[in-house]
């Protein structure tokens, strides 16, 4: 204990008993230095509660209006740090009352015969750990969630607000490469992360990664492999050799002990010059092309084969593969939590196939509403649920192919 006074606020109805109360609480003496206070109604305890701070409620089960747990109701209305320790009291000994009493936020019980100076200070020493161990867990609970939507604010702005235009410095409506994008979080902290590259005036690098789980863990190495992508940046002209890099270097960094980390990568160079796109994946999803005006919609092929997820084996390989692509059509780069969700009724996933059905049944439609439409008809599959796991979503469209001059 402290030596600081507690002051206690006495609400009973009847004045005899109120000041023998007040008697108790001066003889608690040094043991515990108290100074207290006397109402007779709730309404004038929640006033005096409104006025001055008090540490804590002696507070009577009978009184005339609102009783007293209809006051400890109000109480807990009050803002988590302003609300007092409360020690409800009865004439009857009612087991039911001191039960509704504890779940409405009342930290001990005691009867008014009963009550004498021992009984008391165990009361109100009780009362007021038990409060300041509460108001310790909802200060750190609300010091917790400042970090996390710091955290959130820091982790949303590592993802483009706007997008890179090709040639450099041309008008973004006549970028020989044009982007749209879909970021669904599906908790405070996310896993998902993309982002552009400008390679050259006629190239882009398109990379996207999705980090195992979600949450704080997941943030972190997400923040971790976007500086490696920024410190890898002078090979991002050779998918395989960036996404080998970056793993190397994830390895090191993720300690084992600390659990098993990975995550999930695909880096693609769309080349308006040479008209074709090179890609490596790294257990992720296969992009889906879509020829110009939405006649044909696959998944890229891998060939060359893939490699493994980031962060697990120092030495993997990632082959580079190759694809050509014309003008009109459209890359679409996505994480899984797109597709693997549940239907409705929890009988079946949307699943990959559905995925590229979809695709291929809105193959004309422009970047934007085009992710729009996906992630609404992924919703109305699972029945408007949430998405469990974190979405990325990231439409690339070859506007024109560019000559090496341009």
């Amino acid at each position: 204990m402290t030596d600081r006074i507690t002051s206690i606020l006495i609400v009973d109805d009847d004045p005899v008993f109120a000041a023998y109360a007040q008697q108790l609480v001066v003889s608690l003496g040094a043991d515990l230095p108290c100074s207290s206070q006397w109402v007779d109604t709730a309404e004038k305890a929640l006033e005096e509660l409104r006025l001055n701070r008090h540490d804590l409620l002696l507070l009577d089960y009978h009184l005339p209006g609102a009783n007293g747990l209809e006051m400890l109701t109000r109480i807990r209305g009050f803002p988590a740090g302003e609300q007092p320790a409360v020690v409800m009291l009865t004439a009857s000994g009612s087991e039911s009352v001191a039960v509704e009493a504890m779940k409405r936020g009342a930290l001990d019980y005691l009867t008014k015969a009963e009550l004498d100076v021992a009984p008391l200070i165990r009361a109100v020493r009780s009362a007021l750990t038990q409060k300041r161990l509460a108001d310790q867990v909802a200060a750190y609970n609300a010091q917790m969630r400042a970090d996390l939507e710091m955290a959130r604010r820091l982790q949303q702005s590592m993802l483009p607000e706007t997008f890179p235009v090709f040639p450099a410095g041309s008008n973004p409506d006549n970028s020989a490469l044009k982007f749209a994008h879909r970021y669904v979080p599906a908790a405070e902290l996310a896993g998902d992360f993309f982002c552009v590259l400008p390679l050259s005036d006629t190239a882009a690098g398109v990379f996207i990664c999705d980090v195992m789980g979600h949450g704080i863990r997941s943030a972190l190495v997400t923040a971790m492999i976007r500086a490696l992508v920024d410190g890898e940046a002078p090979r991002a002209h050779d998918p395989g050799a960036f996404l080998s890099a970056i793993n190397r270097r994830l390895v090191k960094l993720l300690r084992p002990d600390d659990g098993p980390m990975f995550a999930t990568a695909c880096h693609l160079i769309v080349d308006t010059a040479a008209g074709g796109v090179r890609y490596a994946t790294a257990a992720h999803p296969r992009p889906i092309c879509v020829s110009s005006g939405g006649r044909e919609a696959a998944f890229l092929p891998t060939i060359q084969g893939t490699g493994p997820a980031l962060g697990l084996f120092q030495d993997a390989v990632y082959p580079t593969n190759e694809q050509p692509v014309g003008a009109g059509d459209v890359l679409l780069l996505f994480t899984d939590g797109l597709y693997e969700v549940a239907s409705a009724d929890g009988l079946d996933d949307f699943g990959k196939p559905r995925l590229l059905e979809a695709v291929r049944r809105r193959g004309n439609v422009a970047l934007g509403p085009l992710c729009d439409a996906l992630l609404d008809e992924v919703r109305q599959f699972s029945g408007g649920t949430l998405f469990a796991d974190d979405v990325c979503l990231l439409s690339v469209q070859v506007a024109r192919l560019q000559g090496r001059g341009e």
